[in-house]
């Protein structure tokens, strides 16, 4: 498939800046994927659209302060993202700006007030543009990006290093079920889920499940090739229990629906399916390890059985894909629909349950 297919014109102003005041609130747009028929809600009527036994898969990552700002010698303003810790105190690291500095120069990492944190090496650059640092500093990993680290918002979220929005964006990029540290981008789908709703969800007789995958910075990544399926897609680190195994392949078993909330969710769930299987009535086996799964067009589906997803950006992997999911025709006519009603799109935006 061609790349230029996973286009399709978003008036700026429908990115979204910031969440909904209250999460739940967000709208919801709903594709049955049988029929193409739209339907405009809210995401706090999601119970609407479920039933007694459906059970939803939710991603339980915790998003890691990973942004951080930093300065050259001469005084040059450096911002990067925290990407993985190689070693104590060895971080592979995004730097923006990092063409200006060469290897063995010193850069100087900025607490959250401005002040200088502790100076860190340039050891190397990576072929895919990444920089491996040596922090010169005894604090682990925790205490220093609870010292320097930002909310590791998208590009196209407009911040700075305003502590007060910081404290807001820590609060909102994060799902309120996040409960193991690893992300350095937050399961975006999840972001709608209030306390309260998933108690009545539960109280209705929806079942939960979770997976971990710590989503990382290459979700971003947009497909660079002309065919879809030339892309190189990037690894994340993910892991399903047996005890969480269990309930998803109870609810398989009595026929229920599998709705996985967020890509992320979905690409665990897929890659946990028994290599043999084949068909959307499959399984799951507790697994963990890391995932290079890329779901495209002509992808079958082995457990998932409907989609609670943000919109996303063209020519990505995360809209490859939902099309592999609902059809090309009916992801561009939801999209255009979305467009014309006004939806805000992305990760602070609103939300889609595919069906």
């Amino acid at each position: 498939m061609k790349i230029d297919v996973l286009q399709f014109d978003l008036p700026p102003e429908l990115i979204a800046q910031q969440p909904a005041d209250i999460r739940s609130d967000s709208r919801l747009l709903v594709l049955n994927r049988s029929s193409a028929e739209l339907t405009d809600s809210r995401f706090n009527r999601i119970a609407e659209f479920l039933a007694p036994g459906d059970c939803l898969v939710l991603n339980d990552t915790k998003v890691l302060q990973a942004r951080f700002f930093a300065k050259r010698s001469t005084g040059g303003k450096l911002q990067g993202l925290f990407l993985a810790e190689s070693s104590p105190q060895q971080w592979t690291v995004s730097l923006k700006g990092s063409g200006k500095i060469k290897q063995g120069q010193l850069i100087y990492l900025r607490d959250r007030t401005g002040r200088d944190f502790c100076q860190a090496i340039l050891l190397d650059k990576t072929p895919d543009g990444s920089c491996l640092l040596k922090l010169e500093t005894n604090h682990n990993l925790q205490t220093i990006l609870a010292r320097i680290g930002f909310p590791p918002l998208p590009p196209y979220i407009k911040r700075s290093d305003d502590l007060h929005q910081a404290a807001v964006d820590s609060l909102r990029y994060q799902t309120v079920f996040a409960k193991r540290p690893g992300a350095v981008a937050a399961p975006t789908a999840g972001l709608h889920f209030t306390k309260e709703l998933i108690n009545q969800l539960c109280a209705e007789g929806v079942v939960f499940a979770y997976v971990t995958l710590h989503v990382g910075a290459g979700t971003f990544k947009p497909i660079a090739t002309e065919n879809i399926e030339q892309h190189q897609i990037h690894r994340e680190q993910f892991s399903l229990d047996a005890e969480n195994a269990a309930v998803i392949n109870a609810a398989k078993k009595k026929g229920r629906r599998v709705i996985a909330v967020g890509t992320t969710t979905v690409r665990a769930l897929e890659t946990a399916a028994p290599a043999a299987a084949c068909a959307a009535s499959a399984g799951v086996e507790p697994a963990a390890g890391q995932t290079t799964l890329f779901i495209k067009p002509g992808y079958k589906f082995k457990v998932v059985d409907a989609m609670v997803t943000n919109f996303h950006l063209p020519k990505s992997t995360l809209l490859a894909m939902v099309v592999a999911f609902a059809g090309l025709d009916n992801i561009l006519n939801a999209y255009r629909h979305a467009v014309q009603e006004r939806y805000r799109f992305y990760s602070y935006g609103d939300a889609m349950l595919i069906i």
